[in-house]
């Protein structure tokens, strides 16, 4: 394997990340990682199944620059590399997701070689010193799976339920942390509901019920998880983002509730509860997901953590129905090259109020949070200074919940890499570290060498 060059740059040159002196976020058992997903960065399609999302990228217009994930950032050939990058770092963990398609083929059968990848991949992290923190589950559903209907059939939910068993027979407790799905609001919503993501649908009664079936797949892979990799933490990461009402009218605080219910605790509220959150009640009943007896007994299993991803903020307004939509961000507002606001006190109001509304929540980790800037190599340099502003005003939000005694107990920057963004192609760049991806150079940018300050100075307190 060829190694190419990663650049530095003098500490003196690099602003830092710092964190006060009595912060949680500096005690020894907290983990400070970075993540990525396997379609974004793998490459390597060729050794494995397509997935729904080769099969997205094919459709005209669905992907803003007409990418694919093909390529990527070459990861299953620069894998070596790329955790030499983190080592160069100082991470105690690397979060990254196993593709379905290259461990299990659509005979159902094991892809030895697929499935090796990632023991080599987690052997190599242990020895590494870097903690690793499996997604069993990213977005890419097998293209065969899709055939038989997809997550529309609940039988999905027991293929994953098998997949999560070979995983967790194969990984077992070399693995630190697993986590089943990874946004689940995102594959029902985005991908069924409104059909900007794949597969593409755009059905409320479908979003709804995919949700169920994703949320039912997570129970009953919970169970292998737990009989195979007894002593591996447990959990599921749920994107969350506080909704604030567009005015004081009491018609917009009722729309920021039900956004708050529908896109937050419809996934929380049973995982920890057992039950739908009330926003439920005002749904079509033609709407409504199909729940079979001892479905949400099996949805609510005992949770090691949960996991919340934070990028932004959301205003909403009444709307004439008597639901609720989305406003754009205020004019004046800092914004991402996603669009979205730069809101780091968003962070700090969700955690709280979660923990405030689950007397039975796990602890917490932030398994991603981070921001798409116009980045551009100069002279050798990546000088991302807006995106390490992000980082500090994030995790001062993070400390900030802390002190306020929620229960944190890591947090991972996303991304390890710039990488295929979904929808949005290769234009949009959140790593740490810049690639090429002509040449799938590496270098380091500012904000990966503030982070990786950052996690010096823990272990230079004295």
């Amino acid at each position: 394997m060829t190694t190419n060059k990663v650049i530095k740059l003098n500490s003196a040159n690099t602003p830092h990340l710092a964190l006060p002196a009595d912060s949680r976020l500096r005690e020894a058992d907290f983990i400070f990682g970075v993540a990525t997903s396997a379609f974004q960065i793998e490459g390597g399609a060729e050794t494995r199944e397509s997935s729904i999302w080769d099969d997205f990228c094919q459709q005209p217009g669905r992907i803003k620059d007409g990418s694919d994930g093909i390529v990527a950032c070459a990861h299953v050939e620069r894998w070596q590399e790329d955790i030499e990058l983190m080592q160069q770092l100082g991470v105690d963990a690397y979060r990254f997701s196993i593709a379905w398609g290259r461990v299990i083929r659509a005979d159902g059968s094991v892809n030895p070689d697929g499935l090796g990848f990632y023991q080599a991949l987690v052997a190599q992290l242990n020895n590494a010193g870097i903690k690793p923190f499996v997604t069993l589950y990213h977005w890419d559903l097998p293209s065969y799976l899709q055939a038989q209907g997809g997550w529309l059939n609940r039988q999905t939910a027991y293929a994953f339920a098998s997949y999560a068993e070979v995983i967790a027979k194969a990984l077992g407790d070399k693995v630190y942390s697993y986590t089943t799905l990874n946004e689940p609001f995102c594959s029902a919503y985005l991908g069924y509901e409104v059909g900007i993501h794949a597969p593409g649908e755009s059905c409320q009664k479908q979003g709804r019920q995919v949700a169920h079936h994703l949320l039912l797949a997570h129970g009953l892979a919970m169970t292998h998880l737990r009989t195979h990799a007894p002593k591996a933490q447990h959990g599921i990461v749920l994107n969350c983002s506080p909704f604030h009402a567009a005015s004081a009218s009491p018609l917009d605080e009722k729309a920021a509730q039900q956004a708050h219910e529908y896109h937050n605790l419809w996934y929380l509220q049973p995982l920890l509860t057992g039950h739908y959150p009330k926003v439920m009640e005002q749904f079509n009943r033609a709407n409504l997901p199909e729940i079979k007896p001892g479905d949400l007994t099996i949805i609510q299993q005992p949770l090691d953590f949960i996991g919340i991803n934070y990028y932004t903020r959301h205003i909403v307004q009444a709307t004439p129905s008597g639901w609720f939509e989305e406003l754009p961000a205020p004019v004046d507002a800092e914004l991402t090259a996603m669009g979205w606001e730069v809101y780091p006190q968003g962070l700090t109001e969700i955690l709280m109020r979660l923990d405030q509304e689950f007397a039975n929540l796990p602890p917490i980790l932030i398994t991603e949070n981070g921001a798409a800037f116009a980045d551009a190599v100069s002279s050798g340099t990546v000088a991302d200074l807006d995106r390490i502003r992000y980082f500090q005003s994030h995790l001062n939000a993070v400390d900030q919940a802390a002190r306020n005694s929620v229960k944190i107990n890591g947090y991972f920057a996303w991304s390890l890499l710039d990488n295929f963004e979904w929808a949005e192609g290769y234009t949009k760049r959140f790593g740490l570290v810049y690639v090429d991806f002509t040449t799938q150079q590496r270098v380091l940018k500012q904000s990966a060498l503030a982070y990786q300050q950052l996690l010096q100075s823990r272990h230079n307190q004295s």
